[in-house]
């Protein structure tokens, strides 16, 4: 009797974003990703169930990993304009492909009430500890906002942002965190 076959699940998430970083939300199907993980729809199904979990596992790992991101720039007991910082250093720091598939993972997840959601919580902890009765929050607000318009506006093919001016854009951001009274 032969061994059992096993799947590897992060290679398939790997080729879920792939899938929605190349291709969009709109070609993520399970036999899409089973077709190109070399393996059959049941392979997909028995790791992630369907395709709405698929899209959980992926912004789970994707949470995970900016989480680790963020903790590597905001450091222990980070102030809340320090975790602006980190927040604004650590999208600045991913690479254009890693800023594809995370932009096209976050539209995907707007299409269920769920994952929007996780998104809203995601977002709601980043700004949680700002108090914008004080001029230098208000300009960390402004800047997080700044942030995640260039983000989305680059990523989503909206405004074309070559890396120059990528890492103007931020330069002018930590300018803003960085301004004194």
């Amino acid at each position: 009797m032969g061994r059992r076959k096993t799947i590897d699940r992060d290679h398939v998430l790997d080729v879920a974003e792939d899938i929605v970083a190349s291709r969009g939300a709109g070609a993520l199907t399970i036999g899409s990703v089973a077709e190109a993980a070399g393996i059959t729809k049941g392979g997909v199904q028995s790791c992630f169930g369907t395709k709405e979990a698929l899209i959980a596992a992926m912004l789970d790992r994707w949470m995970a990993d900016d989480q680790r991101r963020f903790d590597a720039f905001a450091g222990q007991d980070a102030s809340s304009i320090e975790r602006i910082r980190a927040h604004v250093e650590a999208t600045r720091s991913y690479d254009d492909f890693a800023q594809a598939r995370v932009s096209s993972l976050l539209a995907t997840l707007l299409q269920q009430p769920d994952h929007i959601a996780t998104a809203r919580r995601w977002y709601e902890g980043r700004v949680e500890d700002l108090d914008v009765g004080s001029d230098r929050e208000r300009r960390a607000r402004l800047a997080f906002l700044a942030n995640e318009g260039a983000f989305y506006l680059r990523f989503l093919g909206l405004l074309p942002v070559s890396s120059d001016e990528w890492q103007d854009i931020f330069a002018d951001i930590r300018k803003l965190l960085d301004a004194q009274l």
